[in-house]
């Protein structure tokens, strides 16, 4: 069973950037679909970012052209480049894997199908 670590999170003011980091314990190259989920404090859990098998990428449209997910498969890690961070970016970041075979804009919608999950980052940004 894979194990995910995150690194990166931190305080930042707005407009600052942030990389996140998921340490994956084994491959996840063509095995697994990857994301980064978000939850703030009295809000659901919210997809921001995902990469299906086949290298598919999704993001919400809320972090469209300020958000980069990517993966390094020699490094078996996981990648969230955040620019442009606002305070509504505030929450904590979790690194999730899924056997499931759909698309990556079907899997940002459809968290409750990741069954690997890490331990989160926290993401704070003040105005």
């Amino acid at each position: 069973q894979v194990q995910l670590v995150e690194s990166g999170g931190g305080s930042v003011q707005s407009g600052g950037s942030l990389r996140l980091s998921c340490a994956a314990s084994e491959s996840t190259h063509s095995t697994y679909s990857m994301g980064w989920f978000r939850q703030a404090p009295g809000k659901a859990r919210e997809g921001v970012a995902v990469v299906d098998t086949r290298g598919t990428l999704s993001y919400a449209d809320s972090v469209k052209g300020r958000f980069t997910i990517s993966r390094d498969n020699a490094k078996n890690t996981l990648y969230l480049q955040m620019n442009s961070l606002q305070p509504e970016d505030t929450a904590m970041y979790y690194c999730a894997a899924s056997f499931f075979a759909r698309d990556a804009s079907w899997l940002l919608l459809h968290g409750s199908v990741f069954d690997h999950w890490g331990q989160g980052t926290q993401v704070t940004v003040s105005s």
